[in-house]
């Protein structure tokens, strides 16, 4: 009987098939500065990709050239002038962790082996980097929404006890609290712990964006006369729309006062503390019980890579903790090692993300990676102040992080929802930019958020001068 392997028949062929794709990665990586922003996939493409699933294979020197073809048509976000939404610009050097994490297929969900320990490095770096205390745990995760899932877990069952994971919830009547400018994952971890996205309350923020404390008090006092049981406050380090972050410190006080688990999802924002600015208040960040935040963000490890921190440690392993027979310990040999990462989180199957963070803050070092921080922030305020001083621009919101939110307005002012968005779509749609929009106040801004350590000044310049021509162009013909 013939023996069925995967590996290649050939590896000196496949080899080159390997350099090969490793020629294209670098050559897109490269050129990111250059041509469009954002290319949409040809209709011929997107039809070719609808096939039957394969019988039989067709060797790797075919799959590489479909997978080369593919490269052009990414979201955008390697360029400098992607200003969408919050994504970061990712590095080259990941491609080298992804190459050897892809040799080594290590699962982290356990176990005794290198891999694991990379991942207890990175965590010990993150929490001294955000100032957690020793004995703090933590998992990375793929992005801050997981991250959540599993903060808000804990704290649920600390409050509840761990009996809850056996028996269920039945009626807790818990509830939380945000800003109603904290992210939307918020609602939707409270929905598949099953306490239901009304149980968070959104509490209105202050003229400065920030969550209104007065409001807070007085919103958990009502909950309270109505036999609800208040468990959690979130602070956000950084909102999607503007960059706000709340006054940590003052919630961490309230937290105190009133029993609560204090939460920050700082998916973007926390990071900003390697900036070392005296401008970007994140004081009270090391007072959380629980934190959320991304690495491929504004730290550009390449997707997908994100951090939980918990301060108790025993409150997380008891969230978290217990296995099947066939995964016990030992104290010796590939069983040991424990606690395993899966005690930590939901998931058993684990790829080595952590091998992109770890060899992403050896290449760079913190210093640096602040510094690109600090140039974003620099920037937008230099957009900002094109913005304002110019009459045919109005900036709707204060430049209070890294995003600037503001629109065309020497048109005709019922039309302006409708000009903006437009003005947005074809800056996408050339590929000349890529913003994004949002509403404020009942008003659609032009949003341009800066996490890319690509973008020039002569880049923010370019988006100015295309928007203002698209507006012109557009609102004589509307």
């Amino acid at each position: 009987m013939d023996h069925t392997t995967l590996d290649p028949q050939d590896w000196e062929a496949f080899r080159q098939t390997a350099y090969t794709m490793l020629d294209e990665a670098l050559n897109t990586m490269m050129t990111a500065r250059e041509g469009r922003v954002w290319t949409p996939m040809p209709a011929e493409m997107k039809e070719a990709l609808n096939r039957e699933l394969p019988s039989q294979g067709i060797g790797p020197e075919a799959v590489q050239e479909k997978i080369s073809a593919l490269l052009p048509y990414g979201v955008g976000n390697t360029h400098p002038r992607f200003f969408g939404w919050v994504h970061g610009a990712g590095s080259p050097g990941c491609l080298l962790a992804e190459i050897g994490a892809a040799a080594m297929n290590a699962n982290l969900g356990g176990r005794d082996h290198g891999a694991i320990h990379v991942e207890k490095q990175v965590l010990e770096w993150c929490r001294e980097m955000m100032g957690f205390p020793e004995g703090s745990s933590g998992l990375l995760v793929s992005g801050t929404s997981m991250a959540t899932v599993i903060a808000l877990k804990t704290a649920r069952d600390q409050r509840l006890g761990v009996s809850c994971r056996a028996e269920g919830l039945g009626d807790p009547g818990l509830v939380g609290y945000a800003s109603a400018q904290a992210h939307s994952c918020l609602q939707r971890a409270f929905d598949l712990l099953g306490l239901g996205s009304d149980a968070l309350r959104p509490i209105p923020c202050d003229p400065s964006f920030q969550l209104d404390l007065g409001a807070l008090k007085r919103q958990i006092h009502r909950d309270r006369e109505q036999g609800l049981t208040p468990f959690l406050v979130i602070g956000t380090a950084g909102s999607v729309n503007l960059g706000a972050i709340d006054d940590l410190d003052a919630l961490a006080d309230i937290a105190v006062e009133e029993e609560l688990w204090f939460h920050i999802d700082g998916a973007f924002g926390a990071t900003a503390i390697l900036a070392d600015d005296p401008a970007i208040n994140l004081n009270g960040l090391d007072r959380a019980d629980s934190l959320a935040f991304d690495f491929h963000k504004w730290l550009h490890v390449n997707y997908d890579a994100g951090c939980i921190l918990i301060r108790s440690a025993k409150l997380h392993l008891q969230a978290f903790s217990g296995r099947a027979e066939y995964l016990q310990a030992a104290g010796q040999g590939l069983a040991a090692g424990n606690p395993w990462p899966v005690d930590f989180g939901p998931e058993l199957s684990r790829g080595f993300r952590a091998l992109k963070v770890w060899a992403h803050l050896q290449e760079h070092g913190t210093d640096k990676l602040g510094a690109a921080i600090r140039q974003n922030c620099a920037q937008a305020r230099y957009l900002g102040s094109r913005v304002a001083a110019s009459p045919d621009f109005e900036l709707l919101a204060p430049v209070l992080l890294n995003i600037v939110c503001f629109r065309f307005t020497a048109a005709n002012p019922g039309e302006l929802d409708e000009l903006n968005q437009a003005i947005v779509i074809q800056l996408q749609e050339s590929g000349t930019a890529a913003p994004s929009t949002t509403q404020l106040h009942g008003r659609l801004a032009i949003r341009v958020n800066l996490t890319n350590h690509r973008t020039e000044t002569a880049d923010l310049d370019l988006l100015l001068q295309e928007a203002w021509r698209l507006g012109r162009t557009l609102g004589e013909t509307a």
